[in-house]
């Protein structure tokens, strides 16, 4: 039986004999019931304390001369200090935001004893949902802040805005900010992915853009909106008070399926599409296609379908097709059926197509990126295009008539991608200001219509002879006079800096404009103002579009009750800290 009377604060208690007695010889730990012997003396018992129960804090049992008398068992069990778990916190917090992973990921037993282990510290506990819901807001409101104190410094931001349909059946609007810092580095950041309840109305949408304007106190230095070619895009731009800028990558994405529809090629892709059905859609024959390019020493690879709104997608499945050929021809020998191969004449046609496509992917590509200048290419990647696009004697009828159609139909549509201000960024831009995209005829009124912005004129309006003021009346007042001979001279001042930043030479397409401008800011202060104000527009809406690919990640179908509040401020924040690691 066991004694009720103790040692050391009761972590000892005397045995009791059978006849009800208390044994003052034998003792048993109250922690691990192991017995010991005692002899008047605790020193043996405050040795099994510290060596068996090191973490009993404030036990009279552990002597200071001994405090550091701690076994490796002991020091695994320590507690970590709360400045460590609170940083752990913080960055479990926005593990989840950059990741897009579940909240409720903290309630995860085995990702808590992963950290345990890692930690030596088998009491620590994640924190609660809660917590980390508080952590993801301290955190997206201490980036805002960040970003807001940014965007305050400079003088012109450019957004890109686009509409996108959660899993839920929910719009959103997302909005992205693109501006230059003190140190000429091109900022791109998310502004928010916002719920809208309205049919998007051209005014509604109009609206909508201002109300994000406003809420990041940007309203007055917006200079473009990127957008796509929707009509309802259009004309809420014709209601902003800001230049709109048309996505040149869904331009030249439209004009392939255009000139594709209807086309020489259009058998032969119909023929494609059904041979990728063929393997996409039945799992042993996509098994068969896989051992049939084992067989030939090829990479395992799946085909690929082209989709009407996927960009190169149709160049990706001709691709992977005529990679393919031999493995393609051996699986369709296996078995009887009605698909069939293109022919030695049909996948010609497709090489010949590839070679082409390969260059609008290039291009795309090229114009859609959100750390480099990209408005300021879009002229000369054009030019490359339509040189690109050029018939010639080789050519077979089928390519001929395609590269004709690709070029009447990209001609018509180069009045709607604001030609006015892609010539200002390109004149702008260090590598292309010799303006050799260009007719030789327009380039001088590019460099009139930047000496007329120099000059505080209307940037939507040309300079042209014919606004200069009529000659005044022979009489005048001194004061009259002495406002001309100001003008005069501003307008001389006004024309030697664009001359200056013509002299200066062009530098190569393999170095970077921002640094050439961050060389000679000081040199052409006020054309480098412009530049900042021109080269930030992005060229297309594709910030917009890998703002919903992130909102797909966290937006699932296990997800899809989010709030609108908590979508915007984990696709918000997740973009911000991607960014901060990137750089």
């Amino acid at each position: 039986m066991e004694g009720k009377k103790g040692l050391l604060d009761d972590n000892f208690l005397f045995k009791i004999k059978p006849d009800g007695s208390l044994d003052r010889t034998k003792v048993f730990c109250c922690h691990c019931r192991c017995e010991m012997s005692y002899h008047r003396s605790t020193s043996s018992l405050k040795y099994h304390l510290l060596a068996k129960h090191p973490t009993l804090q404030g036990s009279s049992a552990q002597p200071s001369r001994l405090t550091k008398q701690v076994t490796l068992d002991g020091l695994r069990q320590k507690s970590m200090p709360a400045s460590t778990t609170s940083k752990l916190s913080t960055a479990v917090a926005k593990w989840i935001a950059k990741a897009c992973r579940p909240v409720n990921i903290v309630e995860d037993e085995d990702l808590c004893e992963i950290i345990r282990i890692a930690s030596n510290d088998p009491t620590y506990q994640l924190p609660s949902r809660a917590t980390t819901v508080k952590n993801i807001a301290e955190l997206y409101e201490n980036e805002k802040t960040k970003i807001t104190e940014a965007l305050g410094k400079t003088e012109t931001v450019a957004l890109t805005g686009d509409y996108w349909t959660s899993l839920g059946n929910h719009n959103y609007l997302g909005v992205t900010g693109h501006f230059f810092d003190c140190e000429w580095q091109l900022r791109s950041t998310a502004l928010t992915v916002m719920k809208t309840e309205e049919r998007h109305f051209a005014s509604v949408c109009a609206e909508h853009f201002l109300d994000v304007a406003r809420q990041w106190g940007v309203e007055e230095k917006v200079s473009t909106l990127t957008t796509d070619s929707a009509r309802n895009m259009i004309a809420a731009a014709r209601q902003l008070p800001f230049e709109h800028v048309p996505c040149v990558a869904h331009c030249i994405h439209r004009v392939i399926t255009v000139c594709l529809h209807n086309s020489p090629f259009d058998s032969t892709l119909a023929k494609c599409r059904r041979l990728v059905g063929h393997f996409k859609h039945s799992p042993a024959n996509s098994a068969e296609l896989e051992q049939k390019q084992i067989a030939h020493d090829q990479k395992k690879e799946s085909l690929a379908q082209d989709v009407t709104t996927r960009w190169n997608s149709t160049l990706e499945m001709i691709k992977r097709i005529l990679r393919n050929v031999e493995p393609l021809r051996d699986a369709l020998a296996e078995h009887a059926t009605n698909v069939t191969m293109p022919t030695p004449a049909e996948l010609d046609k497709l090489k010949k197509l590839e070679e082409v496509l390969e260059h609008c992917k290039f291009i795309s590509e090229l114009l859609g990126g959100e750390k480099f200048v990209s408005c300021s290419v879009v002229l000369p990647a054009l030019c490359h295009l339509s040189r690109v696009m050029e018939t010639s004697e080789d050519d077979p009828a089928y390519l001929a008539k395609f590269k004709k159609n690709f070029t009447a139909e990209m001609e018509s549509r180069k009045p709607k991608m604001n030609i006015a201000w892609l010539r200002m960024a390109t004149a702008l831009d260090p590598r292309f200001k010799d303006l050799k995209c260009l007719k030789r005829h327009e380039r001088p009124e590019v460099w009139r219509s930047l000496a007329a912005l120099l000059g505080g004129a209307d940037s939507k309006r040309p300079w042209k002879p014919e606004d200069e003021d009529p000659q005044p009346p022979t009489k005048r007042s001194a004061l009259m006079l002495t406002q001309e001979s100001s003008s005069d001279e501003e307008q001389d001042c006004t024309q030697n800096c664009v001359e200056r930043y013509k002299a200066e030479p062009t530098i190569g397409m393999e170095d970077c404009p921002l640094k050439w401008w961050a060389e000679h800011q000081g040199s052409h202060n006020e054309v480098a103002r412009l530049a900042r104000k021109y080269l930030a527009t992005p060229a297309t809406s594709v910030p917009c579009e890998r703002l919903f690919s992130l909102s797909g990640h966290i937006v699932q179908k296990k997800r899809a009750s989010l709030s609108s509040e908590n979508i915007n401020r984990l696709v918000c924040l997740s973009n911000w800290l991607s960014d901060k690691t990137q750089k």
